[in-house]
């Protein structure tokens, strides 16, 4: 037996079951170093997400150590690592799941390059994703622009069946020395907000399995007509899960798909949401400009705001808008947003309040648990009418009847604004306040704030700026 160990870099694929490349490494019966490396990507990290994805590496450690395997961390930059590592232990192997936005390519080629003039493999596995971008196309060959072309493209499309979870991984005759996790201090831009989030999160692969389950059991049937309410429990939340890859994608999928052919009303508008995904990953791939530039390259001559004190308080949810505040307060909080709100508060942000779209994005970018490259960047693009499949500019959401619409009864406002306790007596205003920093000098004692400008008033400031920039062209 080949008794040549081979390493698994251990990346957004957090899990056992459903992970080619941990089966490929599995089936090759030679000893696998499963390898986490706090690389130059995970330096870059917005505070909730580094923390977040400290928190799932500390999981899946204790997930790889249930199996009679252990995971390696290493901090340093990902080819330097596997460098080292390579010569320590004598691999000529290492495998990991693919990336996609443009910053892991980038990384990923050099990793290749450097393994191959080594003279070892380098080898990718799908893993992330349903569909490889480069595998959907039109009829004419191109990439897809617009989702429900896409939609209907892939949605009779074969998915492979998911892999089982190996229940035993060959181990090497020694192992190379790891980093502490706690060492590395992932949480340490959090400060304060960590303990009030760490109460919302759902961290680890068994955690994601029984919250689709769960899912599956309650609110499928009803996530068609009740996933915009956002007082209503009727998404799967599995975003949180998908980032960090503790549940595979293909494992989603047919769950859905088997809800659907038992009749499950909402379950195909489930898949559909999980394709939105997809598609925002088809799009960072073919177009990697969408991470920081319009995707739409005439809206370049567009005069958006820079960032200014009306996005500082949309930031801080002081905009006067309930609605909006609410939302911004719950990013704070659970350290996720509803996706009626994300699109309701990145709306006033970039139409009422005339602020570049990167503002906003990169304020998701810093607090979402969630935070995903593709979705972040296709989202903000979408809502700020420059992206792909966009929103018309000058559909502007007006907040105060969407709040109307989506939280009639007030809930949910009440909630983030007025104190409203749960049954067990939580309050998610109180944890507002103890999560926020001390320096933006907020109490609970303050007076609500005014709005920052009229609706009707940004709307026809907005417009205006749109009519402009459209004579312009």
């Amino acid at each position: 037996m080949n008794k040549t160990p081979l390493i698994w870099w251990v990346r957004r694929d957090l899990r056992l079951a459903d992970n080619p490349a941990l089966a490929h490494a599995v089936a090759t019966g030679r000893p696998v170093i499963p390898v986490f490396i706090h690389d130059e990507l995970i330096e870059d990290l917005g505070a909730a997400p580094k923390w977040r994805f400290g928190l799932g590496v500390a999981k899946f450690a204790e997930s790889l150590s249930a199996v009679g395997s252990r995971l390696i961390l290493r901090r340093g930059k990902a080819v330097d690592v596997l460098k080292e590592l390579v010569a320590e232990t004598g691999a000529n192997e290492v495998v990991w799941s693919r990336a996609y936005d443009p910053a892991a390519i980038v990384r990923d080629t050099g990793v290749k390059t450097a393994l191959k003039d080594l003279g070892v493999t380098g080898e990718s596995y799908i893993g992330h994703l349903l569909f490889e971008p480069w595998s959907v196309k039109t009829k004419v060959g191109g990439y897809y622009k617009v989702y429900t072309p896409m939609w209907r493209a892939v949605k009779d499309i074969h998915v492979d069946n998911c892999i089982a979870a190996p229940t035993e991984i060959a181990t090497p005759e020694r192992w190379p020395d790891s980093d502490a996790l706690n060492e590395w201090q992932m949480g340490a831009a959090m400060r304060r907000g960590a303990d009030i989030v760490a109460k919302y999160v759902c961290v680890g692969e068994a955690a994601a399995e029984a919250r689709l389950i769960a899912f599956l059991d309650d609110a499928v049937e009803r996530y068609k007509e009740e996933r915009d309410f956002p007082s209503i429990e009727a998404t799967s939340r599995l975003s949180e899960n998908l980032t960090y890859g503790e549940i595979a994608p293909r494992r989603i999928w047919h769950a859905g798909q088997r809800a659907m052919h038992e009749g499950a009303k909402g379950a195909e508008h489930f898949c559909k949401e999980l394709v939105w995904r997809e598609f925002a990953y088809h799009l960072i791939y073919h177009t990697p400009r969408i991470v920081e530039r319009n995707w739409r390259e005439e809206w370049d001559a567009f005069k958006w705001r820079g960032d200014n004190a009306d996005a500082e308080a949309w930031r801080r949810g002081l905009t006067g808008e309930p609605m909006v505040d609410a939302a911004m307060r719950e990013l704070y909080v659970t350290g996720t947003m509803h996706n009626r709100l994300r699109m309701i508060a990145g709306s006033h942000l970039t139409k009422h309040l005339l602020t570049n779209w990167k503002i906003g994005m990169k304020w998701f970018e810093e607090t979402l648990i969630d935070w995903d490259p593709a979705a972040n960047a296709m989202g903000w693009q979408w809502i700020a009418g420059c992206g792909p499949d966009a929103t018309p500019y000058f559909r502007v959401f007006n907040p105060e009847s969407q709040g109307e619409k989506f939280d009639g009864t007030g809930r949910y406002r009440a909630t983030y604004l007025d104190g409203w306790k749960d049954e067990d007596g939580n309050s998610r205003l109180e944890d507002f306040y103890k999560a926020i920093p001390k320096s933006w000098e907020l109490s609970e004692n303050d007076a609500k704030p005014a709005r920052i400008i009229e609706l009707k008033d940004g709307r026809a400031r907005a417009l205006a700026a749109y009519s402009s920039y459209k004579s312009d062209e």
